[in-house]
């Protein structure tokens, strides 16, 4: 599949990408419209650019309208547009946190693992997928007919290893996710995987099994870091990633804390998680 900005993935998802590039958005936030017609999902609407929100709100038009937006989960480069997007549309905000929601959403419970999404013409069940963040959620999409789509939010981006950032991430929680994922893989039949950021994932069996064969590999890193005296996050960075960029490192001691935290909740002399 391509890595054009805006495209269309399947018959029901399109692609309308924020305008919010980083290091730690890749080319920015991928806002997904999932829809057949009779209205349309919007999912992570993104930064608060009034330009991008109506960008979103255009392909949601030509598709019957914005009948619900969704939050992956609470950062604010997925988050910060929902209420303002959601309010033009005049449409409910749902996400796990029930904190975040609004509109016709607002005081109702947060989204939960297995809640079915109102899509026309098609399926939208949430997956549970806490790791990145406590509050992280995955959305299986099913059309008749096509190969289900599995969207990710940060949880799996299109390229290179999500932030497992302690403490409201938790690497043991991640790796867990990862096998679940894996799981709906393989019995859903998910041909490919939309994330939060980066571009589409074809063969998402064989991705997520390499991103959990390296987030262990990455732990048994931090284990020998351990042993040879590193304590703090800072240190295990200094000994696992010499050479990282310096705009990297913040995020790379976050993830470095979640591996330490890991290790301290291990038995004396555990092994691989």
């Amino acid at each position: 599949m391509s890595g054009a900005a805006d495209e269309a993935v399947g018959a029901a998802a399109r692609r309308v990408l924020a305008p919010n590039p980083g290091p730690m958005t890749l080319e920015g936030t991928n806002t997904w419209v999932l829809g057949l017609g009779g209205g349309a999902v919007v999912v992570d609407p993104g930064p608060d650019d009034e330009g991008h929100l109506r960008r979103v709100l255009d392909v949601a038009d030509g598709l019957g309208g914005t009948r619900l937006v969704v939050l992956t989960h609470h950062h604010d480069d997925h988050r910060a547009g929902a209420p303002r997007l959601a309010a033009l549309a005049g449409a409910p905000l749902r996400a796990a946190d029930a904190d975040l929601q609004g509109g016709a959403a607002r005081g109702t419970p947060g989204l939960g693992d297995g809640d079915a999404l109102d899509l026309p013409g098609g399926r939208l069940a949430v997956v549970a997928a806490p790791g990145h963040t406590g509050d992280s959620v995955c959305l299986l999409l099913e059309v008749p007919g096509e190969g289900a789509l599995l969207l990710t939010g940060d949880t799996v981006l299109g390229r290179g290893t999500s932030v497992v950032a302690h403490p409201d991430g938790d690497l043991a929680a991640y790796l867990a996710t990862l096998e679940r994922l894996a799981a709906v893989v393989d019995e859903r039949g998910v041909v490919a995987l939309l994330p939060g950021h980066g571009p589409v994932v074809d063969r998402p069996g064989e991705v997520l099994a390499a991103l959990a064969a390296h987030r262990r590999a990455r732990l048994e890193e931090v284990r020998a870091a351990v042993r040879a005296g590193a304590s703090t996050p800072a240190e295990v960075v200094a000994r696992v990633y010499p050479d990282l960029d310096a705009a990297l490192r913040p995020a790379a001691e976050r993830s470095s804390a979640a591996a330490l935290a890991l290790l301290a909740d291990e038995p004396a002399g555990g092994g691989a998680a």
